[in-house]
């Protein structure tokens, strides 16, 4: 018979490694929007018109850039976030489409997917 969901020590064990995952993420994220916000501000005031309209030109890359990683941090917070949700409601690992179990390992590797390899494929 097919094991239906993961039992209590598995999901313990995928609580952990979320929990781990999502403290990295926040981190990552905070740092993100501080350096957004400006608060390591090593600007160009001090220096050459010319120089600092490249580096204005070049800033303004790097903060869509730094921006578009904060809102995909975000993203994955709360991904992270739904798994623990998954997880005390004791449905986490099964696929949202076949109701399958999700492998051990793609959700080791993606702790917050939600489809199994076969519906993810399905998609493509």
């Amino acid at each position: 018979m097919e094991k239906e969901k993961y039992n209590d020590a598995e999901l313990q064990e995928f609580k952990d490694l979320i929990e781990g995952k999502l403290g990295e993420a926040r981190i990552d994220y905070e740092g993100l929007r501080g350096s957004l916000s400006h608060k390591d501000d090593h600007g160009t005031e001090d220096t050459s018109p010319s120089f600092k309209m490249m580096e204005d030109g070049s800033e303004t890359l790097s903060r869509e850039e730094m921006s578009n990683l904060a809102n995909r941090q975000e993203k994955f917070i709360v991904h992270l976030e739904n798994a623990l949700t998954r997880i005390a409601n004791k449905t986490y690992g099964v696929c949202r489409v076949t109701g399958k179990l999700i492998q051990k390992e793609r959700l080791k590797a993606v702790p917050h997917a939600t489809l199994s390899i076969e519906a993810k494929n399905a998609q493509a």
